[in-house]
């Protein structure tokens, strides 16, 4: 017999118990987590979260009947939002284990993306053993098809899946009506490519703290709704500007890295208008709201600036070195464009982190803390 309390805990994070179920979570004790599971079971039999509820109550069963301090419990995440879902089960895990007192965690799990928050319950709680559920299936042709089926009817995976795989047949539609059947090969695979690339090195997450600021800003009436929508717009016109400028100068021997530059050059001015909009809608806030962290935004519009001024001279300087294309600037004017751009970038970042370093003096007089006699 285990000393202290244990937690058998049923972890759902994707949020299919509240929604598919219409079940808040967090859910204590053996009678709701029964009625969490047919309530699940009800809505979609074949969700295997319903296997892993049932399997948890097994196992607090079991253990029950060998006279052991146990108690059950389920936590969920967030089904479209995996960041906020993941802050989600932290907080009503410290719920759970505040109202409980619990001392050691049995986890159930019904696969092994739920294992991801497996770091954050041992941070709450210490985990002495893990139940992974595998539902049994026939291993035949027509059940793979359902199960792709079934996933593809998610809407999380579909977006993830299904909306690349249709902007990328759409962008090769137009690129070949507009007579560029070789150009429209490379806008697909480089526009797949480019996903793929956000996708591992995980760019999107940072696209979903983009939106969850831009809901804040919205909800708070904040000026920075106005300067992310306009930069939105922005930037949209720069992806097809840069799309334009690859089928524009589009080439078989400059290479991967030509195409590259063709398309910062098409559209990295559009993006730094964009960047440098939303930033000062950020510091317009910030002044207004919180000015004692300005310092800390104050030199983005300086910095971005600086990468674009860099980017475009690089990309000006590649074509017009290139003999396969009819480029306007010649080779020498290219080689000054670079020059001038570094030269200016440079000194622009150098501004902003001076004028950084103005903001910090002034926020550190201006804020300081009284302090005790």
């Amino acid at each position: 017999m285990t000393n202290g309390r244990t937690l058998i805990l049923c972890v759902d994070r994707d949020d299919d118990i509240g929604y598919k179920g219409g079940i808040a979570s967090p859910v204590i004790g053996r009678e709701a987590c029964l009625a969490a599971a047919n309530s699940l079971g009800l809505v979609d039999p074949e969700d295997s979260d319903v296997n892993a509820i049932f399997s948890s109550v097994k196992v607090y069963d079991e253990l029950i009947a060998k006279g052991e301090d146990v108690t059950i419990a389920i936590i969920s995440g967030n089904h479209l939002h995996l960041i906020e879902g993941d802050r989600k089960i932290a907080a009503e895990l410290d719920t759970i284990i505040a109202s409980t007192g619990v001392t050691s965690c049995i986890l159930v799990t019904d696969g092994a993306e739920d294992e991801f928050v497996l770091p954050i319950i041992q941070s709450k709680v210490p985990v002495s053993s893990i139940q992974r559920v595998i539902v049994k299936q026939m291993p035949n042709l027509e059940g793979t098809y359902y199960i792709i089926k079934k996933l593809l009817d998610d809407p999380k995976i579909a977006r993830q899946v299904l909306v690349p795989i249709g902007l990328a047949m759409l962008l090769y539609a137009i690129a070949y009506l507009l007579g560029y059947p070789e150009g429209a090969t490379i806008v697909v695979v480089g526009v797949i490519g480019i996903y793929l690339l956000f996708k591992g090195f995980g760019v999107d997450e940072y696209f979903n703290y983009f939106y969850q600021a831009l809901l804040t800003s919205f909800r708070g009436g904040r000026f920075t709704f106005v300067a992310y929508i306009s930069a939105i717009l922005l930037a949209i016109v720069g992806v097809v500007m840069g799309l334009t400028s690859i089928l524009q100068w589009y080439t078989s021997e400059g290479g991967l890295f030509f195409w590259i530059l063709s398309f910062v050059y098409g559209s990295v001015m559009w993006f730094a208008v964009a960047g440098i909009i939303a930033s000062i809608g950020k510091i317009i806030d910030v002044f207004l709201n919180e000015p004692e962290g300005l310092g800390r935004v104050v030199v983005l519009p300086f910095f971005i600036t600086a990468i674009a001024a860099i980017a475009f001279g690089a990309s000006v300087y590649t074509l017009s070195i290139s003999g396969s294309i009819d480029f306007p600037i010649a080779a020498d004017e290219g080689v000054d464009i670079i020059i001038r751009s570094t030269v200016g970038g440079l000194v622009c970042a150098f501004i902003g982190l001076y004028i950084q370093r103005l903001i910090y003096r002034w926020s550190g007089h201006l804020f300081v803390m009284p302090t005790k006699e």
